[in-house]
């Protein structure tokens, strides 16, 4: 079951959930017929509770919010952007670990 810590991002919130943060955000863009993109979202539920209060996890619906996904030049999913302060700050694609999830966030929280 998604973890309620996990905010679904779209363009129209994207200024206030991402840009704006007081707290390092997690994007995760993804699509519902992404093999991959099933198989982490437990991960970055888990993630979420566990970074509660350090880490924003946010999702994006690629195939509902394609301007965000050409914006950020997102060619293959799922992939995962940091966010701080307002600029990406990581970069990573493909189903990974948990462990390289908390190595992807761990320097910027």
């Amino acid at each position: 079951m998604a973890s309620s810590k996990i905010v679904t991002v779209d363009q129209k919130n994207f200024q206030s959930a991402v840009l704006q943060s007081t707290k390092p955000v997690l994007i995760d863009f993804w699509a519902s017929w992404c093999g991959p993109c099933r198989m982490v979202a437990p991960l970055l539920d888990e993630l979420a509770d566990e970074l509660d209060g350090k880490l924003q996890i946010a999702k994006v619906n690629v195939d509902e919010n394609q301007e965000l996904a050409m914006q950020f030049r997102i060619s293959s999913i799922p992939a995962f952007l940091l966010f701080k302060n307002g600029e990406v700050v990581e970069r990573a694609a493909g189903a990974m670990p948990k462990a390289m999830f908390k190595n992807l966030v761990a320097e910027h929280i």
